[in-house]
């Protein structure tokens, strides 16, 4: 008996019974630099306005001080006075409107395509199968590349500029949109089909609905790589548009006014984001706690 309390003793006092002490974790960081720490409200366009500020004054004192060549780098105020001088002098207004048009033209043509091929590419794979090849060939070709082979196609008038804004932006967006229907998880379209849904009805009410955030995020990232293109597509004998009013400045070295055009588009692509940000956030506000 003695025996039998002395081994249950010694069992009960063994190291592998003795609680380990909980493992030490580090400390969590405060303040905005934790990781993934959400700022305060308002903060967001406080530091985003801040930032952009700061960086426009270094730019400025470093220019003001003679540390870059004003022909090659000139200043942020030398911009704004050639852009405030080509918006009275010059319609640059009337030009950027232009270059709008004809981005959205093209973008709004290469999403009415995009978003069927690709939701047939990946719903359907001997779609996929016969079309990613091709698509993936042709995403790779360089666009200027295909200039002269556009010209031959369609000439040198808007059917032209049209085509390579839509040759820059259709083939990327393809398949991200085939990528947002392939994560839809197929617990939906089991559930859609339990319900008695057809294939149809699945495809419309389930699996859209169920990609319509991704999708819209994609369209966004897309609408600005269809601005990356414009000055290809309106060097191709354009007499209007940015693309042609910066390449215009270019031949007589005006570096103020060909900045001036760049930092335009990059505005109106700035100002065009938000707008499309805060649209996905209204029309997504469940998406907010995920």
């Amino acid at each position: 008996m003695a025996e039998a309390e002395g081994a249950a003793s010694n069992v009960a006092g063994s190291p592998a019974e003795t609680p380990a002490p909980a493992a030490r974790r580090p400390a969590a960081r405060r303040g905005p630099f934790r990781l993934r720490a959400p700022l305060p409200p308002g903060w967001d366009a406080v530091v985003a306005v801040g930032a952009s500020l700061a960086i426009l004054a270094i730019w400025e004192i470093v220019a003001r001080l003679g540390l870059t060549t004003p022909l090659f780098f000139p200043a942020p105020s030398t911009i704004l006075s050639a852009m405030a001088r080509m918006i009275s002098d010059q319609n640059l207004l009337w030009h950027a409107w232009v270059s709008t048009l004809r981005v959205w033209g093209a973008f709004l043509l290469a999403a009415l395509m995009a978003i069927p091929i690709g939701v047939a590419m990946s719903g359907y794979r001997a779609v996929g199968a016969a079309l990613e090849p091709a698509v993936d060939f042709i995403r790779y070709l360089p666009v200027p590349a295909l200039v002269p082979l556009a010209i031959i196609w369609f000439g040198v008038g808007e059917e032209t500029k049209i085509f390579l804004l839509w040759l820059g932006t259709f083939f990327q967006l393809v398949l991200l949109v085939a990528d947002d229907m392939r994560r839809v998880p197929n617990e939906y379209f089991e559930i859609a089909y339990t319900v008695g849904a057809n294939e149809r009805q699945a495809l419309k009410d389930v699996a859209f609905r169920a990609m319509l955030p991704s999708l819209v995020d994609n369209l966004r990232i897309s609408l600005g790589w269809c601005w990356t293109y414009l000055i290809i597509a309106e060097i191709v004998a354009a007499d209007s548009g940015l693309g042609f009013v910066i390449w215009a400045a270019r031949r007589y070295m005006k570096t103020p006014e060909v900045m001036a055009g760049v930092v335009l588009i990059g505005l109106i692509g700035l100002a065009t984001d938000q707008l499309l940000r805060l649209l996905h956030r209204r029309a997504f506000r469940y998406l907010r706690g995920a």
